[in-house]
């Protein structure tokens, strides 16, 4: 559960607290047992208009990509990588971006290095919370622990959890756009 404390205006314009206590949305999926996805926050616009009271931007279906010109802010909670990730076909892969609200984001079927691999065109800031995981790319692979960030500019890659215990991050997604120079470079993958 994450505590999510949410603060706005009273009618005078005083700040205050609109609310505190646990995010609303939180996913889990069968495919993969102990993984919890909580979104914290949405904006569907830059500039996001600050008002006095937002309405609650998290609920409804599971969305994995922000809007157009907005942001998501999540926690996953990623535990050790067992069989039912390493021996995942190319469909369950699909199936499980389905589930997650972002099919079309799986890329394993094209290049086979490992079952998450996803693609998002996004610009992700990445906080490691805790516990580790690789981040797995196309050629390479780099170990991230507790404390380290990462910025995460719309690559194909995965998360791997080769631990013996869960990793909890932080991730903040805000909506991009491929350069077409590059975009004709990705169409391989």
């Amino acid at each position: 559960m994450v505590r999510r404390v949410v603060t706005g205006h009273d009618e005078n314009g005083k700040a205050i607290v609109i609310s505190d206590g646990p995010a609303p949305f939180v996913m889990t999926n069968p495919a993969r047992p102990g993984y919890v996805s909580t979104d914290i926050w949405r904006t569907n616009a830059t500039p996001t208009p600050v008002v006095s009271r937002h309405e609650e931007p998290t609920l409804g279906p599971r969305r994995q990509m922000p809007e157009n010109n907005g942001t998501v802010f999540r926690i996953n909670r990623v535990m050790p990588e067992g069989p039912e990730i390493r021996n995942m076909s190319a469909e369950q892969s699909k199936k499980l971006f389905a589930a997650l609200g972002n099919e079309q984001a799986s890329t394993f079927g094209k290049n086979g290095r490992h079952p998450l691999m996803h693609r998002t065109e996004t610009i992700d800031y990445v906080l490691i919370l805790s516990g580790e995981i690789y981040c797995v790319l196309d050629d390479s692979e780099v170990l991230l622990k507790a404390g380290d960030m990462m910025i995460q500019c719309g690559t194909n890659h995965a998360w791997s959890n080769r631990s013996n215990a869960p990793c909890d991050i932080a991730f903040i997604l805000i909506d991009g756009k491929f350069d077409p120079e590059l975009e004709k470079k990705l169409d391989g993958h």
